[in-house]
């Protein structure tokens, strides 16, 4: 009677076999050049950000006023650390009191700008997540600047979809006066809502762009998971080394806010680099788990008929 997939599956005590995949990880993300991947991505993220607020504004002023994007934008600073989120409303500020006009040419500009500098981020994103899955067989030059416009325009759309329904929950409770959702504090954080969509979009990117062959699920969405929670708790270790470790203006005097940023950008692309360690390792212990159904030496040989 021929073996099971699930007889033929060794499974190891849990806690040994994720306490390995989880240091393994983290010798496969500190045992290479990885860092030359987190400064790129973190370079080209910092120049594509204040373009994309710019280009929020002026997308939101169509249908609303520039106050109210800035209201929602925010929101979104609040994940950056202090010194970076004070950088980050100013430019607001300065967007909502210029003329419409020159917001909307500020735009058109920072539409070429964005689109750009985060092209070339995600080039340096999903280079470093092949450099770090061992990928034999990298794309052509072609294919490849094709696949990471791809992986920004679907990160585009994720995010607006996440942001949209954000909003949306958000103007249903108060509009509607919906009180189960007023008591659901967690579906009004920002938190709750990045961790979504972090999960969500770095499991397919660790899934179908970081390998030619599609990343086991189970791997990806693990990793996916791993990389928002850590993407969390690096603003948030980030906000506390900025402000009550290490006073950065005394060294860096005007420039220390492009400093935090920089220190933030840095830690939370370390977080998806390792969401990618992690996804590779595990899918590395999956393929481990299955053995085949007779050791090479004692496979039986065919009888003869004769």
């Amino acid at each position: 009677m021929p073996l099971s997939l699930k007889d033929k599956t060794t499974w190891k005590p849990a806690a040994k076999t994720s306490g390995g995949v989880l240091w393994r990880a983290l010798k496969r993300l500190w045992g290479r050049d990885v860092m030359l991947y987190v400064g790129g991505v973190s370079f080209f993220a910092m120049l594509a950000v204040f373009p994309a607020v710019a280009i929020l504004i002026g997308l939101y002023s169509l249908i609303a006023t520039p106050e109210q994007a800035t209201a929602q934008a925010q929101m979104v600073a609040h994940l950056m650390p202090a010194g970076a989120e004070g950088l980050f409303e100013a430019e607001l500020t300065r967007l909502v009191n210029a003329p419409r006009p020159a917001v909307s040419i500020q735009s058109i500009l920072a539409l070429v700008i964005g689109s750009y500098a985060s092209h070339r981020g995600f080039k340096a994103l999903l280079a470093g997540l092949s450099f770090i899955h061992d990928e034999h067989r990298p794309h052509g030059f072609v294919s490849f600047n094709l696949m990471a416009l791809l992986v920004l325009i679907a990160a585009f759309i994720l995010s607006a979809i996440i942001t949209a329904a954000f909003f949306a929950i958000q103007l249903l409770a108060t509009t509607l006066d919906l009180r189960p959702l007023k008591g659901a504090g967690f579906l009004f954080s920002e938190w709750t809502w990045t961790t979504i969509g972090l999960t969500v979009g770095l499991s397919l990117i660790y899934r179908y762009a970081m390998s030619r062959d599609p990343v086991i699920w189970r791997a990806s969405v693990v990793g996916g998971f791993a990389a928002a929670l850590m993407f969390v708790a690096m603003s948030l270790a980030s906000a506390i080394y900025v402000e009550q470790i290490i006073e950065l203006g005394a060294t860096y005097g005007s420039i220390a806010t492009v400093v935090i940023l920089l220190i933030w950008l840095s830690w939370s692309v370390n977080a998806v680099f390792f969401g990618g360690a992690l996804a590779t390792e595990m899918e590395i212990e999956l393929h481990a788990r299955k053995v085949p159904e007779y050791p090479p030496e004692e496979e039986p040989r065919p009888v003869s008929s004769q």
